[in-house]
């Protein structure tokens, strides 16, 4: 794909229609693994011609998620609409040079053009009524009629390139139009503008969605008609959901900001889309800076991928027992504050998360599970008549009583918790329950020698005071 002689430029060239989805996260993370491996440099550019769906909070929103996910660039991010006299330049050029040429067909003629193609059996095209060639007189110009500008593509031959992902792509150029590369008011369309700002940004290797493959030759005929060097190609196939079928917003969560808000971190949601369509090995977890020494651009999948949630879950919930306290604390606190957590004397939050921590899968689950330290414990009163027996009381009244004095350690009291038993002739589930139920209000926590610790002393003869 590359030698060591050839600076290594790469890009991301999002459309700002809409938020970052998982597709395009995936593409900016080869993208920029690529560039990282090679010591070569990660370009961002937004490309907004598309001035109706363009709109400044999708931006924003591609850059939020890139930042979120930690995929730095090393330039931009570039604006195709603050590129325009450039565009202008290379149109103006094209036409003195003959390679592009002025059309007057109104576009009622150009759908009739095809309606005429569709029904003879051919692919419908422009059919180069204006197009010059040696010998051809061209109509009169129609009055007030303002032209756009189309690329003289070749009538013969065959573009073909080797993709990277998918091998040999080879598309013969009778198929393609004389596609139009700007618009009567002068503004250059896309295939143009991504030609151009691929030269221009000198980007070596090119590593975009499937749904590119057909823009790919009239791309590189544009290139090789101002004279700039072609990149290596490399297409993505595309992430199906979990059914099997494309991933859309009604049922599957693309949007990669939804996904803090749900919990997951993203050293999770990085791994995982590495995954989606690349191998090294049978590794299934690794670090982001591992990935940058392996991805050379070998092993990528020409085959789609399918969205699996169990499998992100399972690779979040490895990261979240990774993750440092103190970190997850800042993420889980105001989700916690939101349903009412009492924080004032309460337990230091990080110790509670290191506690619950191994058996969640995302940080709203694990701020769940944390509220039970942070609230004032409701036990249901069957449950607790259930299990605060006779037969019970008075050893956990023994237990209230040793608590002021014994050593405050998960040890200690695991020791103490075993005398009290012992003394009383019970077993662990006899006084476990009701403890659990007193001091959190649930049946089901940790260890209960490691809640108690973490509760504290006073906190623990409190419940228990109130309850006997």
């Amino acid at each position: 794909m590359t030698t060591s002689a050839t600076p290594v430029r790469t890009r991301f060239a999002p459309s700002p229609t809409g938020y970052l989805h998982l597709g395009g996260a995936r593409t900016a993370l080869y993208a920029w693994a690529y560039a990282r491996h090679f010591g070569g440099s990660f370009v961002l550019r937004i490309e907004d011609t598309d001035l109706e769906r363009s709109t400044p909070e999708a931006v924003q929103a591609i850059i939020d998620g890139m930042r979120w996910l930690g995929l730095n660039h090393d330039e931009g991010p570039f604006y195709q609409m603050q590129r325009m006299e450039r565009y202008r330049e290379v149109v103006a050029q094209m036409l003195q040079e003959g390679t592009a040429y002025l059309c007057y067909s109104s576009p009622e003629e150009v759908e009739q053009m095809r309606e005429r193609m569709r029904a003879a059996g051919e692919k419908p095209r422009y059919d180069g009524t204006w197009r010059p060639e040696p010998g051809k007189t061209l109509p009169a110009v129609p009055a007030e009629r303002k032209p756009v500008v189309r690329f003289k593509n070749p009538l013969d031959g065959e573009v073909s390139w080797d993709d990277f992902v998918k091998g040999t792509i080879t598309i013969a150029n009778k198929e393609l139009d004389d596609l139009v590369i700007a618009r009567p008011d002068g503004t250059p369309t896309y295939n143009f503008c991504v030609a151009v700002d691929d030269w221009d940004m000198r980007i070596s290797h090119v590593l975009r969605g499937d749904d590119h493959v057909n823009n790919t030759p009239r791309q590189i005929n544009i290139l090789r008609a101002i004279g700039a060097p072609l990149p290596l190609y490399g297409h993505l196939p595309m992430i199906l959901g979990a059914d099997g079928q494309k991933m859309s917003k009604r049922k599957d969560a693309v949007n990669v900001m939804d996904y803090p808000a749900q919990g997951y971190l993203p050293e999770a949601i990085l791994n995982y889309l590495a995954r989606l369509g690349w191998s090294h090995g049978d590794d299934e977890v690794f670090s982001m800076e591992q990935v940058c020494a392996w991805f050379d651009g070998s092993h990528l999948s020409n085959s789609a991928a399918q969205f699996n949630i169990e499998k992100l879950n399972w690779l979040n919930n490895h990261y979240i027992k990774q993750a440092d306290n103190v970190r997850l604390a800042a993420l889980a606190q105001p989700r916690m504050l939101a349903n009412g957590a009492e924080f004032d004397g309460g337990p230091e939050l990080p110790a509670v998360l290191a506690l619950m921590k191994e058996r969640v899968n995302t940080v709203n689950e694990l701020a769940d599970a944390a509220m039970l330290f942070y609230r004032t414990p409701q036990p249901d009163a069957a449950l607790l008549a259930q299990h605060l027996s006779d037969a019970v009381k008075p050893a956990l009244a023994q237990f209230a009583d040793r608590c002021k004095t014994v050593e405050w350690s998960k040890e200690a009291l695991a020791a103490m918790i075993k005398e009290v038993l012992a003394a009383n002739t019970l077993k662990m589930p006899q006084i476990a329950m009701p403890l659990r139920l007193i001091v959190t209000g649930q049946l089901q926590t940790p260890a209960i020698d490691a809640v108690l610790q973490i509760f504290g002393r006073d906190a623990i003869v409190a419940r228990l005071a109130r309850f006997l």
